[in-house]
């Protein structure tokens, strides 16, 4: 008989088991994503940063000929992070950058989370080279994005074929909160769900003004 036990999944997210790796969240690459709006796009890319943040994930930000092709990351990409530097690249596959994979090995975590642009190039790419190497990989689709729904959709089911495991950008969030009664990280989830959760944070905003709501107990 198997018994159950108060305790998370060995597969669930927390802060201190991975590391983000954001892949060119740049203007030159959004100009010809159609998969999802531009504006969900940088909304849930936002999402993402921020929780990484909140939660203290170490995390990799990575660009392709910023100076002389791609521009600058989003703003709301690189404000969680003020001061750090984005990695800039030649190659689409940042896996196959030196500088990258020095930083994942200084890091040292065998989880990798990845978002970006486009997912058929530059999430594909550095996603099947971690597998292929022995890394737990994870990708938050709706924080990615393709010049058409078809390439992002074979894209993801690419991945997930040879082992990675998908999630949103709002469950990346929930997943390292999973417990309200996570005092020291409860306001600013809730302030990050509320600004960037969609209906859910219309709900939090609705529960907390009008009757005095709260997720705890």
């Amino acid at each position: 008989m198997t018994t159950a036990k108060a305790a998370p999944g060995k597969t669930l997210l927390d802060g201190s088991d991975h590391t983000l790796v954001l892949v060119d969240y740049q203007s030159q690459m959004a100009f010809a994503t159609r998969s999802i709006d531009v504006v969900d796009l940088r909304n849930n890319a936002a999402l993402v940063s921020k929780a990484a943040a909140e939660f203290g994930v170490p995390t990799i930000l990575t660009t392709v000929a910023e100076k002389s092709f791609s521009g600058p990351m989003f703003d709301e990409v690189t404000a969680p992070f003020p001061g750090q530097a984005s990695i800039d690249r030649t190659t689409m596959n940042a896996w196959e950058d030196e500088n990258v994979v020095a930083e994942v090995n200084r890091i040292g975590r065998n989880r990798i989370v990845f978002g970006g642009l486009w997912t058929s190039v530059c999430i594909v790419g550095p996603a099947l080279s971690a597998l292929d190497q022995g890394f737990e990989v994870y990708v938050i689709t709706d924080a990615c994005g393709d010049v058409t729904t078809e390439a992002h959709e074979r894209a993801v089911q690419r991945m997930v074929q040879a082992g990675a495991r998908p999630m949103t950008s709002l469950q990346y969030l929930l997943e390292l909160q999973r417990d309200w009664a996570r005092g020291a990280t409860y306001d600013r989830t809730v302030a990050t769900a509320i600004q960037h959760g969609g209906g859910y944070g219309l709900g939090l905003v609705y529960a907390k003004t009008m009757f005095g709501g709260g997720e705890g107990h």
